[in-house]
């Protein structure tokens, strides 16, 4: 009997030959020799592409989590690779650190978020893997190797946004900093002034991110800033109710974009702003029930609000099914080889589709605006590129594919996606 398998979207689907859970490395050193090939590792499938999607053996990490050890006078802390995020945070609370910055869903794993470059906002802040220290994993021999910054820079730099493909992570040390809080506040300002103001806006804050809310001409802005005040409650999350009101004026007002608008800016209207301040595990996530497909670009930051601008009126004149939100985000440059902020600060654009409608017409039509403005894609999330395009958006391309040939030279990771994208004839 096949196993089933599919992403948190329901848009990826495989029919592996084996899906399995490994208790330890040992184990997982045993699958990589002798199960049936092409080995994908799993997270919490929360990537939109195809990246864990193989006809061999699916390999979920989620045995494999915890706490290894943690050096309590320079922030660091060694987790294992399966560890999810939610937990993350409280294991790190408990010994007096924090993640520096985070996305806001907490479902993840951490190798999956370090593999894909999964990142959250702030002009000054990286990506989750700028913050690795040491790096062990498991070769596509079988072999149990280990890397560390301060032996072996290049190397964490070739392989810390592996994409599955540069060993199967296992344990890794992350540079944190002391647990701290945060002051966040939200409020609404029409779209124009937030792209007139746009570069202002986003580095006035520690970390600042905004939504469009297709059809209102209206951004929802949410910035957050480090404070040493007492904490105060969290306002309750009304992001799933308003969704919800987003979808029946979509499905009920399609035609009648001006009585649409008007409705949603009296909703808008009735969003009371936030202001609070609370412990940092307590601030970034938000509860995600709404399933939907993304695509998200980096873009050189001063290039984000013209492609903004551009898909909100394609989004407008084109695709009314479309309800999501747009989520506008910073990310710090930083030097990792298949980072898709190498070397560049970046203003990061995902636009969203329900999981219920086909997202393809609308990312296909959206990608030639992000593709004209210099984007290179997030490596988990939809996109049409392949090797030989990426090999014109990373400097350090060839480099990556010839660390990799030498971490995997029987190409145990390489399923026919992985294949197209990194140009291997299987």
């Amino acid at each position: 009997m096949s196993n089933s398998w599919s992403n948190w979207s329901g848009f990826v689907r495989a029919e592996p030959k084996l899906i399995a859970t490994p208790a330890d490395t040992n184990e997982l050193a045993e699958l990589v020799r002798t199960a049936p090939g092409p080995l994908r590792v799993v997270g919490a499938g929360h990537s939109f592409t195809p990246l864990v999607k193989s006809e061999g053996t699916i390999v979920s990490l989620e045995k494999i989590e915890g706490l290894v050890s943690h050096d309590a006078a320079r922030h660091q802390a060694r987790v294992r690779a399966g560890t999810r995020l939610g937990p993350l945070m409280h294991l790190l609370q408990g010994i007096g650190q924090g993640l520096p910055n985070m996305g806001d869903i907490d479902r993840q794993a951490i190798g999956g978020a370090l593999g894909t470059a999964t990142h959250g906002s702030g002009p000054k802040l990286g990506a989750y893997h700028t913050q690795l220290e040491t790096v062990q994993f498991v070769d596509g021999l079988g072999k149990l190797r280990e890397f560390t910054k301060a032996a072996d820079p290049e190397m964490i730099h070739a392989i810390g946004v592996a994409l599955g493909a540069f060993g199967i992570f296992t344990e890794v040390t992350v540079n944190n900093i002391a647990t701290y809080r945060l002051r966040r506040r939200k409020w609404v300002l029409p779209i124009a002034a937030m792209l007139r103001d746009f570069e202002t806006m986003m580095r006035a804050h520690r970390s600042a991110e905004f939504y469009y809310i297709p059809f209102s001409g209206y951004a929802q802005f949410i910035a957050s800033d480090l404070s040493d005040a007492a904490t105060t409650p969290r306002p309750t999350e009304d992001d799933e109710a308003g969704l919800r009101t987003l979808r029946r004026l979509r499905t009920a007002l399609r035609w009648l974009p001006s009585l649409r608008r008007r409705l949603i800016l009296g909703a808008i209207a009735k969003l009371p702003a936030e202001d609070y301040v609370q412990d940092w595990l307590n601030v970034y996530a938000s509860d995600r029930q709404t399933r939907f497909n993304e695509m998200e670009y980096h873009l050189p930051f001063e290039e984000g609000p013209k492609a903004l601008a551009e898909i909100i009126e394609l989004t407008e004149k084109r695709f009314p099914e479309v309800y999501f939100p747009m989520e506008v985000r910073s990310v710090a440059a930083d030097e990792f080889w298949l980072s898709p902020f190498y070397k560049r600060p970046t203003c990061s654009i995902a636009i969203h589709q329900d999981a219920a409608n086909d997202p393809l017409p609308f990312m296909r039509a959206a990608e030639p605006i992000f593709r004209k403005y210099g984007g290179r894609p997030h490596w988990g999330k939809m996109h049409s590129l392949k090797a030989a395009d990426f090999k014109k958006l990373y400097p350090r391309w060839d480099e990556a594919m010839a660390v990799r040939r030498d971490i995997d030279p029987q190409n145990r990771f390489v399923s026919p996606y992985m294949a197209g994208l990194f140009g291997i004839e299987t």
